[in-house]
């Protein structure tokens, strides 16, 4: 009974999900429009975004535009366009709140809409559960924030890096990827890295004699994937 009344009436989330639907038609909508547009007019709109920020408009107000944006530099770069219950989770996640998504439905593609939305007002983090992946993600979708103009910094246990596709390496599984100082992973557009090292690093900024030696830039948006692995399972440590 209860179901079918929920079914009948509308669940909980059922306004917001109308809402959500209703920025995906419009998202589609522009589909065509960028699909005309060249590399550089593509890469060029982040400039175009952050001026109209600074003129006052709100960071939602141009998330139908980014959005199509993001997807549509995917589907040059890697081939892989967001469906609908993707821009849906991008945008539950921008505000803010859990996206529950099973293995092999894309959470990886869902972060970048986001991130690089939220990379237009401050620094993004994406924390992950280990260093691998933090390093496969970043060497992955870094192509797609690269392409649209937004650098991408990743950190390791000892070391850190910049996404740079012509990068020369000889440390195995860091294809694309340019060692440099960690302050230098922070100030990237957006910074893949796990729970530890974001919170370790933290502790070690507070903990300085100069400020001139941290190493983190002003916090602003973070991403984390397995949150409940993160916030509780592994709540114990940083």
């Amino acid at each position: 009974m209860l179901k079918s009344l929920t079914k009948l009436l509308g669940g909980s989330n059922e306004g917001a999900l109308k809402k959500l639907r209703r920025i995906v038609d419009t998202i589609n909508g522009l589909e065509s429009d960028f699909e005309r547009k060249s590399n550089a007019d593509l890469a060029t709109m982040r400039y175009k975004f952050r001026q109209r920020l600074d003129s006052g408009e709100d960071i939602d107000d141009i998330l139908p535009e980014a959005f199509a944006v993001v997807r549509e530099g995917s589907k040059r770069v890697l081939g892989m366009r967001h469906f609908d219950v993707q821009l849906i989770g991008g945008m539950v996640l921008h505000q803010g709140k859990i996206a529950e998504m099973r293995t092999g439905e894309g959470k990886t593609l869902v972060a970048t809409l986001p991130a690089y939305l939220n990379s237009l007002v401050g620094g993004v983090h994406v924390v992950t559960v280990n260093d691998y992946l933090a390093r496969r993600d970043a060497q992955w979708m870094g192509q797609i924030y690269h392409f649209l103009g937004a650098s991408v910094g990743v950190l390791q246990h000892d070391a850190a890096y910049l996404f740079d596709p012509d990068a020369e390496t000889s440390e195995r599984g860091m294809d694309n990827l340019r060692r440099v100082e960690r302050k230098d992973a922070y100030a990237a557009d957006i910074t893949y890295g796990t729970n530890n090292e974001f919170g370790f690093d933290y502790l070690r900024d507070n903990m300085v004699i100069d400020f001139g030696q941290r190493v983190q830039s002003k916090l602003e948006f973070a991403i984390v994937d397995e949150v409940d692995n993160i916030l509780i399972d592994e709540a114990r440590t940083p």
